[in-house]
Formats: C-alpha cells, structure tokens, sequence
C-alpha cells in the first residue's frame, strides 16, 4: 500500500509567525473627507445612472486632491 503525502502548506510570502504591526493589522476602511462626500452623493444613484454620476463627480471642482 502507498503512505498518504504528507499535508501541503499553502504558500504565503511572510512565514505566519511574524508579528504583525498594529497599524496594518486591519483592513477595515477607513473614510476621508472626499470619499464620504462621494459616497454620500453616489449611494443613491442605482443602475446605468451610476457611471455618468461618476463621471461627473471626476470633473471639476469635485477633485479630492
């Protein structure tokens, strides 16, 4: 009879024993002041309406930055 293989570990490119800073230990969002004011407007807006909506909070004076 053949021996079972042994168990494959799953790649990951950091070994799992290495801590982890607290700053990137989430990856929970985190709002700013354009992206709520984008989501604020945005929310609302459903189905084909979305991309022009968007397309037009990307003109002009809407820019975060």
């Amino acid at each position: 009879k053949k021996e079972p293989k042994p168990r494959a570990v799953p790649f990951t490119r950091i070994s799992p024993n290495t801590p982890i800073p607290a700053s990137l230990a989430s990856n929970a969002y985190q709002p700013y002041d354009y992206a709520e004011r984008a989501h604020q407007d945005l929310i609302i807006t459903k189905g084909k309406g979305f991309t022009k909506e968007k397309n037009k909070k990307k003109r002009g004076s809407y820019r975060g930055g």
